[in-house]
């Protein structure tokens, strides 16, 4: 890095204080008096080169002075301080990386020994440490050839050299080229053997926990006998193998339990929940929790006790609730009473919660350790030979695949975000963006909107909740609320904050003409890089950019509702578009957290394109004599996490109807009419009033509940009498047969998108279908079920 324009003493007490925060140790000048060393015992030594030293080196305060500079192990000092006193310091200072002179391998840093205690860096060759074979056979070397015979060491500290994550897990594309997974249970008893072979040295073993430590980084946290995790929002711990269909296979199932108790291990390894740390240490899962910059220090100093027996671990005391849950036959009972109530949640599709349990239960016969170890890795070696695992591993690569913004880095970071309309969607897309840390212009017609039961309340609501949820601290919710801006029309004060923003996304009713007149307002108020975003479900962003000004600078971002929940984001660019925008786009539903799919303009994009047809076989199973409850359970007991009918009540009748009517008219053709032509009920119910929901009346009649929630009590009469008159026969169709038209009709439109490159590759289709409509998430998506019924 290059230091410019910097005074004398500034550099001077910038580099003391390197030195001193990291415990960096001076040496000597070098003969030629141009290089001044100090040493990071974490990375590799540094030389900066010294010209014109305003004073003697000798002089330095504290104990990096240079007549008391110490050698680095393995490093001599033995040149004359004296030789440089008088070169000064220039005021452009240089840092130049130079080779560390010790061994490095592919997956861990060089081994650093300090007072007895052995560093062991895990630093993997990608952005995110995972465990592999080879990091198993590494380790294995490392310790072998430089811990295991040195008497010098006492206790050894794994920890990461990554700014952000300590383990991430297994690496996934590893279990992937398993051609035979029986074989993984073979790799994971090696895991087992490899901590028995440093348990044999008998030091203790220090896990210091920054960032990620998940899968197979928590359970090798859990091998070690002291655990130590820092404060950082960015540390968080968990067994998330279940969302891939698999199950921990490493010793989670039981050193998880026998670590914190039952009750809470099971949530973590059955939903693959993940703690923050300072949770995790009231659980007992980690020892002590500190700050990110005390890790080392503080890991090295706990070693040290725990190798001279001045500190032992403290096993979390068993509470009264939790022996009567695990020690007892009652409690033991009631327990997995009401775990296999959540288990019959999930309608019996996805095998490895059942795994998982049987697992536990191990956990409590009283078998041998080794013998329940085996029983757990041959579960998950079957898990990785299941349809519902490749489904979910493939879904999962395809969420890794659109974290990665294709149009590259914006050319300009988008800092300010306007939100035109308060309602629903544009409440929701201003809470995404300031939880974020992007300030928030969220402008409407007038106050009355803007204060509305869908604007600004609506987040204040949104962050209380999560407030109390304790999903976020006070600070968080605070820190979000003073991201946002509100402003209306009734002052004209907009356009000086207007002036400033990076973006503008729209979410305005769906009239074209209204869009047109809120653009051409918003870019007489906007610098000339401000990107305009559309939020339109359906209109045709070349039809919206048409009036633009700047139509290089528009692009679709279409969100799905409740934009807080859905993790979907369709960005659409028109053949105008420039790649800056579209990146910018890319680059914002990124930082929302968001899942953004890069979509074709053409009617309907992707999502609502595949839900058209959809809705309209919807209606030719009612016309077929299929009831509305009934094909909403048939639905679900397929997987769907709602039916259609239910669906249609989510969205609004208003807005189906729409979608459908758009579809119909656009260039789908037949495949909007294919089920036959017996009107159109969505229309009827629109005439009625019925609207879903929002109107507590549609397909399904709603009433007030807890909490300010609706719940469904019943179907509509009013809808029921008003739906005979489409029946005209009853096919007495069986469910395998009914829901089969039904997602037949969802798979192949996503086939034609694939066909005519409205999305660009099959896993941005299944991201898009199981995070937009939730598509039977254990198939992986639409495409994948083509694959299920073996299809050429």
């Amino acid at each position: 890095q290059n230091i410019n324009s910097l005074t004398t003493s500034f550099v001077e007490t910038s580099c003391l204080a390197s030195l001193s925060r990291y415990e960096y140790t001076a040496r000597a000048l070098r003969p030629d008096n141009q290089t001044f060393f100090f040493f990071d015992p974490t990375k590799m030594a540094v030389r900066i080169p010294l010209r014109r030293l305003s004073r003697s080196a000798a002089s330095l305060p504290g104990p990096h002075a240079r007549g008391a500079a110490a050698a680095p192990r393995g490093l001599s000092s033995n040149t004359s301080a004296a030789a440089a006193s008088s070169s000064p310091l220039e005021h452009g200072v240089v840092l130049e990386e130079t080779a560390d002179p010790r061994p490095r391998g592919t997956y861990f840093a060089p081994l650093d020994i300090v007072d007895g205690v052995a560093i062991i860096r895990l630093d993997g060759p990608g952005k995110m440490n995972t465990i592999s074979d080879g990091v198993l056979e590494e380790a294995k070397a490392l310790w072998a050839s430089q811990i295991e015979s040195n008497p010098n060491i006492k206790a050894a500290v794994f920890i990461s050299s990554k700014p952000d994550n300590f383990i991430a897990g297994a690496d996934i594309q590893m279990i992937k080229k398993f051609e035979d997974k029986s074989k993984l249970k073979d790799l994971c008893l090696a895991g087992h053997d490899f901590f028995d072979q440093l348990k044999h040295k008998g030091v203790p073993l220090v896990a210091a926990v920054h960032g990620v430590c998940l899968g197979g980084g928590l359970e090798w946290a859990l091998k070690c006998d002291y655990r130590i995790a820092t404060s950082s929002p960015k540390s968080k711990l968990g067994l998330p193998e279940v969302m891939l269909g698999l199950l921990p296979g490493w010793g989670g199932t039981q050193n998880l339990p026998e670590l914190v108790g039952f009750k809470e291990a099971a949530p973590m390894i059955l939903m693959g929940k993940e703690l923050r740390a300072d949770r995790a240490r009231r659980i007992g899962l980690v020892d002590l929790v500190v700050d990110q910059n005390a890790l080392e220090a503080v890991a090295i100093s706990q070693a040290k006790q725990l190798a001279d027996g001045s500190l032992k671990p403290k096993k979390k005391k068993k509470s009264w609730e939790r022996w009567f849950l695990e020690d007892t036959p009652v409690g033991r009972h009631l327990f997995w009473k009401e775990v296999d109530k959540g288990l019959a949640k999930s309608g019996g599709h996805y095998p490895a919660p059942y795994a998982i349990k049987d697992c536990l239960q191990q956990a409590q016969t009283g078998k041998p350790k080794r013998e329940r170890l085996e029983f757990e890795a041959e579960q998950f070696s079957k898990l990785a030979q299941t349809d519902v695992s490749g489904g979910l591993i493939g879904l999962f690569d395809g969420m890794n695949s659109v974290k990665k913004n294709r149009f590259g880095e914006p050319a300009r970071e988008v800092k300010t975000v306007a939100v035109l309309g308060a309602g629903l969607m544009g409440a929701g897309i201003a809470q995404v963006s300031a939880e974020k840390g992007l300030k928030v212009l969220l402008k409407d017609r007038d106050a009355a909107s803007l204060a509305g039961p869908f604007g600004e309340k609506y987040l204040e609501d949104n962050w209380d909740a999560k407030l109390k949820k304790k999903r976020m601290s006070m600070f968080q919710r605070n820190d979000a609320s003073a991201h946002v801006f509100g402003l209306t029309d009734e002052s004209e004060v907009w356009r000086r904050h207007f002036a400033k923003a990076d973006m503008v996304i729209e979410a305005v009713p769906e009239n074209l003409d209204l869009k047109h007149k809120v653009m051409a307002a918003v870019e007489a108020a906007t610098p000339d890089h401000c990107v305009f975003a559309s939020n339109t479900s359906a209109l045709p962003i070349r039809d919206i950019a048409a009036k633009s000004s700047r139509p290089e600078n528009v692009v679709g971002m279409h969100y799905f509702s409740p934009v807080p929940s859905m993790k979907l984001l369709e960005v659409i660019p028109h053949a105008g578009t420039s790649r800056a925008a579209s990146a910018a786009a890319v680059s914002v539903g990124l930082r929302q957290g968001k899942l953004p799919i890069v979509v074709a303009d053409v009617p309907g994009f992707y999502v609502n394109r595949c839900l058209g047809p959809f809705l309209m076989e919807t209606t030719a199973l009612i016309g077929d004599g299929v009831g509305l409850e009934a094909l909403d359970k048939m639905v679900q007991a397929r997987g769907m996490p709602v039916g259609p009918i239910t669906l249609a009540d989510e969205v609004g009748m208003d807005v189906a109807n729409h979608v459908r009517n758009f579809l119909a008219a656009a260039d789908l053709g037949v495949r909007m009419t294919g089920g036959g032509s017996r009107g159109n009920p969505m229309q009827e119910l629109v005439d009625m009033g019925c609207l879903g929901k929002k109107t507590k009346k549609g397909f399904f009649v709603y009433e007030s509940a807890k909490g300010g929630r609706l719940k469904k009590s019943g179907v509509n009469p009013e809808v029921a009498a008003k739906l005979s008159q489409f029946v005209e026969r009853d096919l007495e169709l069986t469910e395998k047969e009914a829901v089969d038209r039904l997602l037949g009709r969802f798979v192949n439109e996503a086939v034609f998108c694939l066909q005519d490159g409205v999305i660009e590759n099959p896993m941005d289709g299944d991201v898009g279908m199981v995070f937009g409509c939730g598509f039977l998430p254990f198939t992986g998506g639409a495409l994948p079920l083509i694959d299920a019924f073996r299809a050429g």
